[in-house]
């Protein structure tokens, strides 16, 4: 594969940058969209199932690091999969990944337009969250590093704002609102949930996608999963405990903005506070939207320099050393999504999800085959309490993916016909018999 400065990424992040990256790109989880769980498992049926979700993370993430710090590739699972599992393994992981990260900015887009239109009902949902699409397009073709320091600046605004929703609502929680209709669905209610359960924390695996722009990756990428993963369960216990607290969970459980609602509920959506919270309420949502799309451009530029999607897209802009076509690509995938799902964001969730659970499945194999063919490959991290929590973050990634396609059939037989045809496409081009990827790109560093 040739090596020129047309295919090269700068190396410029520092832990701070990539906390803010994996937190940036999993926060507007905390905003909006586990509230939907609520409606198909109750209060405590969805505390359940965010348990078993954090479980899952918790032992993916500190799984997954070892594949990220050994092999530093833009293309993430992608990469992991095709050096385990041959040109098959890194198809399907990479389209479960292009899945999870594309279906994902739409999906905070629309929340993003739907907390505008909560302080100004003028302003239509879908021509904002077009515009803010746009608008993060061009920031991430103007440089990563320019991009990253604004994710600091937006992430750090929006987990203080979710600190200060935790103050405003926490002196108004009673255990009778959270306790009542607590689990309406049984035990079963607690497996439908599971998705959106994975919504407080899908993407913090995006970090493996600036994998070749990490100042130092194999000290650095550990450091900031750690920090981001130990501020997303506080904060996504306290928001969720809190809100279904506050008043009638069962008003918060459909809408796209359920923390401007809960403090309305508690203080007037007349408060100026209300208001306030509302507005900068935005503030996590665009650092989710900037960070998914920095994510699965780096995707789609690890593929397109693979070989598995049409080449142009691996160039890199000579100005601002950013994958451009890439990111452009991506964005039209986001709009097209916007138009076609426009009224049916739980569906844009739980299909993202899929995409999401089908990557950390196909991950946590690739551990275990790498572990076995490659013993002497150098680990700066190896993972934690191998083979237990590898396999658990496996079986809770199969548990998941087996409710979500028992409960939403006709979107997992959309994810899997899609995968279908990336197969059949890919061998009729003849790809599986030729290789694609080699040491050098596997073993970026």
């Amino acid at each position: 594969m040739e090596n020129t400065d047309s295919k090269q990424l700068k190396r410029v992040l520092k832990p701070l940058h990539l906390w803010a990256i994996a937190v940036g790109l999993v926060i507007s989880g905390e905003y909006f969209g586990w509230n939907f769980g609520w409606n198909v498992s109750g209060t405590v049926g969805f505390l359940i199932a965010t348990v078993i979700v954090t479980v899952m993370y918790v032992t993916f993430i500190f799984s997954y690091t070892e594949l990220t710090t050994s092999i530093p590739h833009a293309g993430g699972a992608f990469a992991y999969a095709y050096r385990a599992m041959g040109p098959f393994g890194g198809l399907i992981a990479g389209y479960a990944t292009l899945v999870d990260f594309l279906i994902a900015t739409p999906a905070i887009a629309f929340s993003l337009g739907g907390y505008l239109h909560f302080l100004h009902p003028a302003i239509g949902v879908i021509p904002s969250a077009m515009a803010f699409n746009a608008i993060f397009i061009i920031l991430n073709i103007y440089g990563v590093k320019e991009s990253a320091t604004f994710s600091v600046f937006i992430t750090i605004l929006a987990v203080i704002e979710l600190l200060l929703f935790m103050g405003v609502v926490g002196p108004h929680f009673k255990m009778d609102n959270f306790l009542t209709d607590a689990m309406p669905f049984g035990w079963s209610g607690v497996f439908a949930a599971l998705p959106f359960a994975v919504w407080f924390y899908l993407a913090i695996e995006g970090v493996a996608m600036v994998a070749e722009e990490v100042d130092n990756p194999r000290r650095n990428i550990p450091r900031g999963y750690i920090y981001a993963l130990g501020t997303l369960v506080i904060l996504a216990f306290g928001v969720m405990i809190l809100t279904g607290g506050v008043a009638d969970w069962h008003k918060l459980s459909s809408i796209a903005y359920p923390l401007p609602e809960a403090i309305s509920l508690v203080l007037g959506k007349g408060s100026g506070l209300t208001q306030l919270f509302a507005s900068i309420g935005l503030f996590g949502l665009i650092a989710s939207i900037h960070g998914t799309i920095i994510a699965s451009s780096r995707q789609v530029y690890a593929m397109a320099r693979s070989g598995y999607l049409p080449r142009p897209l691996a160039n890199v802009s000579e100005r601002f050393k950013t994958p451009h076509w890439a990111i452009i690509a991506g964005g039209a995938i986001s709009f097209a999504a916007l138009y076609i799902y426009q009224k049916q964001l739980d569906q844009i969730i739980i299909l993202s999800v899929l995409g999401a659970v089908t990557m950390y499945m196909m991950s946590m194999i690739s551990l275990f085959v790498i572990r076995h063919k490659e013993p002497k490959l150098e680990r700066p991290f190896a993972a934690i309490f191998y083979p237990v929590f590898p396999a658990i973050a496996l079986l809770i990634a199969v548990i998941c993916l087996i409710a979500i396609v028992y409960y939403n059939l006709q979107l997992s037989l959309i994810f899997f016909a899609g995968l279908a045809i990336a197969l059949a496409i890919f061998m009729l081009m003849g790809k599986h018999k030729t290789k694609i990827m080699d040491d050098e790109m596997l073993y970026a560093s």
